[in-house]
């Protein structure tokens, strides 16, 4: 009764809005990685990213820029705290990374809403001048490679969300903050495992987000005694995607406690230096939600259910951003 590119297309349209709104809940998250980590913000200054145009990467420097109150002409004071020229890629490279998706979102749009506003089935019957036509309208090839595309650059995500975690819990590239951001004080301080348990949890959710990006469309099997010989494998990919966009949820909030902990222990650092927290007021509202929900890591505790709770929160897009 329903052609299965009915099917893959209606989850193509749902992860489609998913895949939006982690790309700007990305930017937002990487704006407080690199206020976290006393990231060099010459790397996301306007005259730079001017020699490369595309729109998406620029939007996302643009917001990085609004998030931190860079707008306007840089002063070497502005930049003073990051005694590094170049950070690491995955703070540096944050703007290229996301806005491959930014800058691939709306293809995607049309190709799903060409799909959506399209006959999708076999035969067609033009009732005005009495024909029937036998055809391929049911062909699926447009919405595989949107899903097999989307699900490459949201993975990308996953993977820079993993990387960026990395640099905040190792006290070799975190610019002072504790080992594993632990928030243990006194001599509890030294045995304490911080985040230790999120960080591996990451990883192996990011590692499962990236094999699963294979493409689906290389697959094709002939079946009916070949009659049906080629097909899109349109459905798998989009069920890869949706897979590979649950799994770059868990990697945000995860992250997103990450970035709460280490906030907080810079301020603990540093308590009368407003000028290292920077940010436009509807960033320091994203970050104010951020404590509400989610307590301080002290001693070992369960984050389960913190995770359990943020998750449901990504993805039904209840953190207001750009």
């Amino acid at each position: 009764m329903v052609n299965g590119t009915s099917v893959m297309t209606g989850l193509a349209a749902l992860a489609f809005q998913r895949a939006q709104y982690l790309s700007r809940l990305c930017n937002r998250i990487t704006s407080l990685v690199i206020t976290s980590l006393r990231a060099n913000l010459y790397h996301y200054d306007e005259i730079l990213f001017s020699v490369k145009p595309h729109p998406g990467q620029q939007r996302v420097a643009a917001r990085i820029r609004e998030d931190l109150l860079l707008s306007g002409d840089p002063t070497p004071t502005d930049f003073s705290r990051s005694q590094r020229i170049q950070d690491r890629y995955s703070l540096r490279c944050a703007p290229h990374i996301i806005g491959v998706l930014e800058d691939s979102l709306p293809f995607f749009r049309t190709m799903i809403e060409s799909e959506i506003n399209s006959a999708n089935d076999n035969p067609i019957i033009d009732v005005d001048i009495g024909r029937v036509f036998h055809g391929a309208m049911y062909y699926g090839g447009h919405i595989c490679f949107v899903m097999d595309g989307m699900k490459v650059l949201v993975a990308n995500l996953a993977d820079l969300m993993d990387r960026q975690l990395a640099l905040l819990v190792d006290e070799n590239y975190n610019n002072g903050l504790p080992e594993n951001l632990s928030g243990a004080t006194g001599p509890k301080a030294g045995i304490d495992h911080g985040l230790k348990a999120l960080q591996i949890s990451v990883s192996a959710w990011t590692a499962e987000a990236l094999k699963a990006t294979i493409a689906a469309s290389i697959f094709s099997r002939s079946t009916e005694c070949h009659n049906q010989d080629k097909v899109s494998m349109g459905t798998i990919a989009a069920r890869d995607c949706l897979l590979i966009l649950e799994l770059t949820e868990q990697v945000a909030a995860a992250l997103l406690i990450a970035v709460r902990q280490a906030l907080e222990i810079r301020q603990r650092q540093n308590p009368n230096q407003d000028s290292e927290f920077r940010m436009s007021d509807e960033v320091k509202g994203f970050s104010r939600s951020l404590r509400t929900l989610i307590p301080l890591v002290v001693h070992g505790v369960t984050i389960e259910p913190v995770l359990r709770k943020l998750v449901p929160i990504i993805q039904n897009q209840e953190f207001p951003l750009y």
